[in-house]
């Protein structure tokens, strides 16, 4: 059974940044594409970041330029860095496969822009 955890949200002011994970365990992350997603209060999940398992990455336009996704092979983690926060990027973020093969969600990890 997959688990995904992630964490390293919390409250941070705008232009402001912080640095999420993902832990995995029953799999090893580099073999899959992986993805950030985040749900804003009142709106559905979406795409935030992909990056696949040879390391290409793509990124919404909304947080294009601002975020930045990696993966750490040795700790099997996946990590968003998240710079210049906007109000807009509120949210809960999650990390999974793409659509269509998803893992069973983690809790997400709670992210607020706010002064």
């Amino acid at each position: 059974q997959v688990q995904l955890v992630e964490s390293g949200g919390g409250l941070v002011q705008p232009g402001g940044s912080l640095r999420l994970t993902c832990a995995a365990s029953g799999t090893m992350l580099r073999d899959s594409d992986m993805n950030w997603y985040r749900r804003a209060p009142g709106k559905q999940r979406e795409w935030v970041a992909r990056i696949t398992s040879a390391g290409s990455t793509n990124y919404a336009e909304s947080v294009k330029g601002r975020f930045t996704i990696s993966r750490d092979n040795a700790k099997n983690t996946l990590s968003l860095q998240m710079n210049s926060l906007k109000p807009e990027d509120a949210a809960v973020y999650y990390c999974n496969r793409d659509y269509g093969i998803i893992w069973p969600w983690g809790q997400g990890t709670q992210v607020t822009v706010s002064s």
